[in-house]
């Protein structure tokens, strides 16, 4: 009597069942799948199978990563419905795991302009290591996980970095040097400041678990980070400001960035979480809003969000949250520098 077939791994019966929903056209090319942490949610594994999930799927060419979008349906000749088909059958009992497109897929020949394991280098671990984390998350990150990416063994990368405590501070490392600053600053003190803040919410806008790294009190001595904190240091230089002051006002406004950023990520985890956009979220909690309005507890509190009308709330946005904030911020810098400038006058 033939013995029943050894029931698939639940990393690969996901990753199943999200080839098959991009053959059917559930998901079609170029469209989102889903991320670790819905992965990890729907099916109720770890993030640590939801990941192996979405390296499989990427190794059989059907999605890819972009950044600043995540995971998608790979739009390439090789990420066709046949194909789809192919890896959602490969492992079913019976024929179908012998079927043409499977053999075709198990016998692809590798993309010759991929660079291969022979061609490691720590920028290409790094570089990785930034794409996963800008479209799954920083807790979606691991050395095995950038292994799978670069499709090498597991402890290859440990020959060019030494953990993943080292690589997350290399990573923070590049994505700090993705912009710069003119070579001869010029112009007031208060545009220089500006610049340096926008630029740095660009960089956290761009790579959101950047906020997540560092803590203020134990700060990160980075050659590309101290490229910033220069810039910040010169604009505040030759105003009569004491350097503790200047030091101050450098951690202020790095902190005022930082601080706003890390909501970038945590948005996008309490999304990944609940399964609800943020308008939804608020949606929800309606009926405890209208609770606190009509209450007396909270009269201030209840006054201001009672003159907003119908289906005209406040709307939280970060983007403009930061923009309203650094206008208050560079005031008081100008008010002390006006008082340092009197002091040093008299």
């Amino acid at each position: 009597m033939a013995s029943k077939p050894e029931p698939a791994p639940p990393y690969r019966r996901i990753a199943d069942e999200i080839g098959r929903r991009i053959a059917d056209g559930t998901l079609a090319p170029g469209g989102r799948v889903p991320s670790t942490r819905q992965i990890a949610r729907e099916w109720n594994v770890a993030l640590a199978t939801a990941t192996k999930v979405l390296t499989t799927l990427r190794l059989e060419g059907l999605v890819e990563t972009r950044p600043r979008v995540g995971t998608v349906v790979a739009t390439g000749s090789d990420a066709g419905p046949g194909i789809a088909a192919g890896s959602a059958s490969r492992l079913a009992p019976g024929p179908a795991s012998g079927s043409a497109t499977a053999k075709a897929l198990r016998r692809r020949p590798a993309d010759p302009a991929a660079p291969s394991s022979a061609e490691l280098t720590r920028e290409r671990i790094v570089r990785a290591a930034v794409e996963i984390a800008d479209g799954e998350g920083l807790a979606a990150l691991s050395m095995r996980s950038v292994a799978a990416r670069l499709g090498v063994a597991a402890m290859s990368p440990y020959r060019y970095v030494g953990g993943k405590d080292d690589l997350v501070l290399l990573m923070a490392d590049s994505v700090f040097g993705e912009e710069g600053y003119p070579a001869e600053p010029s112009g007031p003190w208060r545009a220089r400041l500006e610049l340096g803040a926008h630029t740095l919410w660009r960089i956290y806008r761009r790579h959101p678990w950047l906020a997540q790294v560092g803590a203020l009190t134990r700060p990160l001595m980075l050659p590309a980070l101290m490229v910033h904190a220069e810039w910040a240091l010169a604009a505040l230089d030759g105003h009569d400001l004491a350097p503790e002051t200047m030091l101050d006002l450098h951690v202020l406004l790095y902190c005022y960035v930082q601080g706003i950023a890390v909501h970038l990520e945590r948005e996008s985890q309490a999304e990944a979480g609940t399964g609800l956009t943020g308008d939804q979220w608020m949606d929800s909690q309606g009926p405890a809003m209208a609770a606190i309005v009509s209450g007396t507890r909270y009269p201030v509190f209840a006054r201001v969000a009672g003159s907003f009308g119908k289906g005209n709330g406040y709307d939280l946005d970060l983007d403009t949250l930061f923009a309203f904030g650094l206008r208050p911020l560079l005031d008081g810098v100008a008010a002390m520098i006006e008082e340092a400038g009197q002091e040093a006058g008299r």
